[in-house]
C-alpha cells in the first residue's frame, strides 16, 4: 500500500452525490489536510433521491448536483465532474468505463476510490445496485481501460493519454484491509453530510447513525475508545 506521503492525487469515483460523504468524507478531508489533491467523479445526479413530494422531480438533479458542491467545499474539494447517468439504472456499461476512464486520464490520480462491486451481506443498504455497477465500472476503468492507450481510442482522439493508478481504495467492502482514523476530521464529515438537505428528514438521527458506524469501525480498527475511522479493501493496481 502507498504511504499517503507517495500520493499526489486521488480520484473519488461514486454513483450518487453524499455516497462519498456518507462513506469517506472524514478520509478526504484527512488527504486534503496532507496536500493531496482530490477530485470527485460524481456518476449519477441523484435524481432519483429526496423525500419531500413537494419538490418537482425536474430540480432534484440541480439541487443535488448544488448540495454535492457544498460538501465537497466542507472537506477542501473544489474538482468535481458529474456524468449525468440516471439514478436507479446504473449498470457497468462500455461507455461508463468509457467515461470513468476518461477523468482518470484527465486526473491522472495515484489513487482512485469507489465503491465495492461486491454486495455486503451484512451492510445491505451500502450495497445499492448502482454502488456495486459503479464499482464494478471504477475497477473495469483502472485496469485496462485507462491504462491500455488502445482500449477507447477516442479518447486519444480527444489528447487524452493512458494513465496507470496506482491503487484503488473500495469503500464498504466485507473484508477491510485498511483503516483510516478520522478522528480529527470527523466534525467535517458531519459539516459535509449536514449539506445534503434533500436527503436528510432526521438530520440529527442521520448523524447520530453515522458517528455510531465510525465509533463501531475505529473499535474494529483497534483504536483507543473514542476514536472514529473509516474502512476500505485496498487493492495494488499500478
Amino acid at each position: 500500500m502507498l504511504d499517503d506521503a507517495e500520493v499526489q492525487r486521488a480520484l473519488c469515483v461514486m454513483a450518487h452525490p453524499d455516497d462519498v460523504d456518507f462513506g469517506s468524507a472524514g478520509t478526504v478531508a484527512a488527504w486534503v489536510k496532507q496536500g493531496i489533491e482530490v477530485s470527485y467523479c460524481l456518476i449519477t445526479d441523484g435524481d432519483a433521491g429526496g423525500f419531500d413530494p413537494s419538490v418537482p422531480r425536474s430540480e432534484i438533479a440541480g439541487i443535488r448536483r448544488a448540495e454535492q458542491t457544498a460538501a465537497a467545499a466542507e472537506v477542501g474539494v473544489t474538482d468535481l465532474t458529474f456524468l449525468g447517468y440516471p439514478d436507479g439504472r446504473l449498470v457497468a456499461s462500455l461507455d461508463l468505463r468509457r467515461d470513468i476512464a476518461r477523468v482518470i486520464r484527465q486526473r491522472r490520480p495515484d489513487r482512485v476510490l469507489c465503491q465495492s462491486p461486491e454486495r455486503n451481506y451484512a451492510r445491505i443498504f451500502a450495497s445499492h445496485p448502482d454502488h456495486l455497477a459503479a464499482g464494478e465500472a471504477t475497477l473495469c476503468a483502472v485496469y485496462p481501460d485507462a491504462r491500455n492507450p488502445f482500449t477507447f481510442t477516442e479518447l486519444m482522439d480527444e489528447g487524452l493519454e493512458a494513465w496507470t493508478v496506482r491503487e484503488v481504495w473500495m469503500g464498504a467492502s466485507a473484508e477491510p484491509n485498511r483503516y483510516v482514523d478520522i478522528t480529527d476530521t470527523l466534525d467535517r464529515k458531519l459539516a459535509a453530510l449536514r449539506c445534503h438537505d434533500s436527503q436528510l428528514p432526521d438530520p440529527d438521527a442521520t448523524l447520530e447513525r453515522v458517528r455510531q458506524w465510525v465509533t463501531a469501525t475505529a473499535a474494529a480498527a483497534g483504536l483507543p475508545d473514542g476514536s472514529a475511522a473509516e474502512g476500505y479493501r485496498v487493492i495494488e493496481t499500478g
